[in-house]
């Protein structure tokens, strides 16, 4: 009765470009061929991150270019501050310190953002802050241009390195217009692609500091590389390709798909919010929306009600694992999705409160 909808913040419904580019026959990844995808899909990104430095593809998820930055712009010992408030950021905290660095916590609770006091409070040195941009775990939405202008006027030596893995193609985003130094994302998010891929984009300030660690993920090695097309590992290719083909269609028309982000996140929040659900972040992602479970009703009531109408939900995790729910349109939909989407909702809540 139902067409299948993916309502999750990661992976989400495929741009038709990206379907229509994977459908094509194996490109070998060091053909000719091959090169030109990989070096339209760099210069792409490089153009929606908007940056003068670099973006690094790297097969693996947007975890991998978070990994890589960390592990190829710190040096294990140096201090890091990494505020901590929902699921994402807290595995910026895991990644750092697994990378040997002195990470100092600034435990905020789930659902808030982080505001300039909390950086004006934090005791350096430091060498880096670890930001999330939208931390999709609570659906929340960090001002992270307005927090790299009040830590750096604190530490003008250290980086900020962010993850935009739920924010870029769906959210505003500048790196060095917003005084950031480097950023992660991957492809199953607002680019709309298949899970498979890390982007990492690299300033020039960061590009001067790096210090290439790792084996796989050494972005020194894939600098030597990825300016000609290459990569220094096989590379997902046909996700490269995917990607190039997103881009091509995708970024003459960003502002007005990022309207369109908002407006739909908008239409869902404001339907929950009439139906009473209390909403999660202090200041909203367009990515996702996070309402708080009613007490008497299950997450897996939620899930189960909208699988019955043909959709795949998400719950909460970490601290909010069977506490929340949240829906996306972050993938390949229009206005009249939300509006679907929204009706789907009423329908579901009217379900479970009859």
């Amino acid at each position: 009765m139902y067409r299948p909808r993916l309502l999750t913040p990661g992976p989400v419904e495929l741009h038709p470009k990206a379907l229509e580019a994977l459908s094509r026959p194996q490109l070998h990844h060091r053909s000719d061929a091959a090169k030109q995808v990989f070096l339209q899909a760099k210069a792409g990104l490089e153009a929606a991150f908007q940056t003068q430095g670099q973006v690094l593809l790297l097969t693996g998820s947007g975890t991998a270019a978070m990994d890589a930055l960390v592990q190829n712009l710190f040096a294990p010992g140096e201090r890091v501050l990494v505020p901590v408030h929902g699921n994402f950021s807290e595995r910026w905290a895991r990644i750092a310190t697994e990378a040997g660095l002195e990470v100092v916590r600034l435990e905020l609770p789930w659902g808030q953002v982080v505001r300039p006091e909390h950086l004006e409070s934090a005791v350096g040195p430091f060498a880096g802050l670890l930001l999330t941009h939208s931390e999709s775990s609570t659906g929340a939405l960090n001002d992270v241009q307005g927090l790299a202008q009040v830590f750096k006027a604190r530490f003008p030596q250290a980086l900020v390195v962010v993850d935009a893995i739920t924010s870029l193609f769906v959210s505003e985003f500048a790196l060095e217009g917003w005084g950031l130094d480097a950023a992660a994302c991957g492809s199953q998010k607002g680019i709309m692609c298949p899970p498979g891929l890390a982007y990492a984009a690299l300033s020039p300030r960061a590009l001067e500091r790096l210090k290439p660690r790792s084996f796989y993920l050494n972005l020194g090695a894939e600098l030597k590389v990825q300016k000609s097309g290459e990569s220094a590992w096989t590379p997902a290719i046909n996700l490269v390709a995917a990607t190039a083909a997103v881009l091509e269609d995708l970024l003459p028309r960003l502002p007005e798909h990022l309207a369109l982000k908002k407006q739909q996140n908008d239409l869902l929040y404001a339907t929950g919010e009439q139906l009473g659900l209390q909403v999660v972040p202090e200041v909203r992602s367009p990515a996702t929306t996070c309402f708080y479970l009613p007490e008497g009703i299950s997450y897996s009531q939620v899930k189960n009600a909208f699988a019955a109408r043909g959709a795949t939900i998400i719950g909460g995790q970490g601290q909010l694992k069977g506490k929340v729910f949240r829906l996306s349109l972050m993938g390949y939909s229009d206005l009249y999705d939300a509006y679907a989407v929204a009706q789907m909702l009423r329908e579901v809540w009217a379900e479970l409160r009859a």
